[in-house]
């Protein structure tokens, strides 16, 4: 089976949007933090990786971005994930039952409207969603529930208690693949991530996006971060979508002369 690097534990929403991508027969490689994620890669422990760059409620992952721009490794695709967050406890137990429950910050906070209902609860962050669901297995944890991915009830044999208690339903995230093996066709390709700077000269950035315009290129995102080391001057990067990769690479040639650096860091088949 494909090695996978995540970042978490076997049943976070990370190893799920894997499974949508590259299908259910993965070998995952846990990584604790981001950065660990490209030194799997370059250690060559995981054949490819899937990250988080952003979420439609929180925003963009913004160290992310850098990290990509810093190991230069090319993105090949996307996946969006609807995250749901589930309340999950040992089998045969109740809701009300229930005095504590465990998970991320983020899940915690994401949820906590449905536990104002509960004010018997209470509620203690942990390291990791899927982690503290595979505690209360492993320690066979009574009277204690987490908050994970429909995924980690299923692989730590937990009974959902209550699916889907997040307070907004309309929250996704979109993971990147980082996956040297992967070659892309190029008829297929119809999505690009890009990296780059500008001089201080007025109107440079509204010229470049003319640019995109001009040539048909929808700017589905763009997002500017500073350049450590040198004062008011930024990265800015931006996710093109296209319909003519002919059109696309006009503009790339367009840019150029406009700006001080420019950097690919992927193209690719969009997921939607």
């Amino acid at each position: 089976m494909m090695k996978i690097a995540i970042q978490g534990v076997h049943g976070c929403f990370h190893e799920q949007a894997a499974r949508l991508f590259y299908g259910k027969e993965i070998d995952v490689c846990e990584c604790l933090s981001f950065e660990e994620l490209f030194t799997a890669l370059d250690r060559g422990e995981a054949k490819g990786a899937i990250m988080a760059i952003e979420n439609t409620v929180a925003g963009g992952l913004l160290p992310n971005y850098s990290l990509l721009h810093k190991h230069a490794r090319k993105v090949k695709g996307e996946v969006f994930l609807r995250i749901q967050q589930n309340l999950m406890a040992l089998p045969g137990q109740s809701l009300a039952e229930i005095t504590e429950v465990h998970s991320h910050y983020m899940a915690i906070a994401q949820t906590r409207e449905f536990f104002k209902q509960y004010p018997h609860i209470r509620l203690v962050e942990s390291e990791d969603t899927a982690k503290s669901a595979a505690d209360i297995a492993a320690h066979g944890l009574k009277r204690v529930g987490a908050i994970a991915s429909e995924l980690a009830a299923e692989l730590f044999g937990l009974e959902i208690l209550q699916a889907s208690i997040e307070t907004h339903k309309q929250n996704f995230t979109r993971f990147l693949i980082l996956d040297d093996s992967m070659v892309v066709p190029e008829n297929e390709i119809d999505k690009a991530s890009i990296c780059f700077t500008l001089p201080h000269k007025t109107g440079r950035l509204s010229q470049v996006l003319s640019i995109f315009a001009f040539y048909d290129l929808n700017l589905t995102k763009i997002q500017s971060l500073p350049i450590p080391g040198k004062e008011w001057q930024y990265f800015f990067y931006v996710d093109l979508k296209f319909e003519s990769y002919a059109h696309y690479r006009e503009a790339m040639n367009a840019v150029r002369p406009l700006v001080e650096e420019l950097t690919v860091m992927g193209e690719y088949k969009s997921f939607c």
